[in-house]
């Protein structure tokens, strides 16, 4: 049984909507030294999405959540943001029940032009690192993405 918009759409008509899984390449920052980056993307209807990486156990870190909107013929822009989260300060705070606590924000932007096939996609990525006030901190970069749609 077919099931979501995915099962029997066309690329051309899906647009970004989907599942998407990406490799990303910063220049710069926190995520420059990190060379085998990925993303996970779901992109809904209504202009929400989701993204996870291979590292967000690395520290731990929730998912990402964001909005999007097309801007021009196979041209997209996305905002989304998630929660890093800093270490505890001794092993001590781990045992009496403590964890990983908050420690800012960060926000991706990133504009996404998909392949006329629609099957693939390349992105330019910026990453700002925001303080728990909303200040902006060390460690943001810019770089690329390369993505591919997923399909059963």
């Amino acid at each position: 049984m077919e099931r979501g918009p995915a099962a029997g759409a066309s690329a051309a008509t899906l647009g970004l909507v989907g599942q998407w899984r990406a490799q990303l390449s910063f220049r710069d920052g926190d995520f420059a030294a990190v060379s085998d980056l990925e993303f996970m993307y779901v992109f809904n209807l209504g202009g929400t999405m989701t993204e996870s990486s291979n590292y967000d156990g690395a520290p731990p870190v929730p998912p990402a959540y964001g909005i999007w909107r097309q801007v021009g013929p196979g041209r997209f822009e996305v905002t989304y943001e998630f929660y890093p989260t800093k270490a505890p300060a001794r092993l001590d705070d781990l045992t009496a029940g403590g964890g990983w606590g908050p420690a800012g924000r960060g926000v991706f932007f990133e504009a996404i032009t998909i392949a006329d096939d629609g099957e693939s996609f390349a992105s330019q990525i910026r990453y700002e690192a925001l303080d728990r006030a909303g200040d902006p901190v060390e460690g943001g970069g810019e770089g690329v993405g390369r993505g591919v749609r997923l399909r059963f």
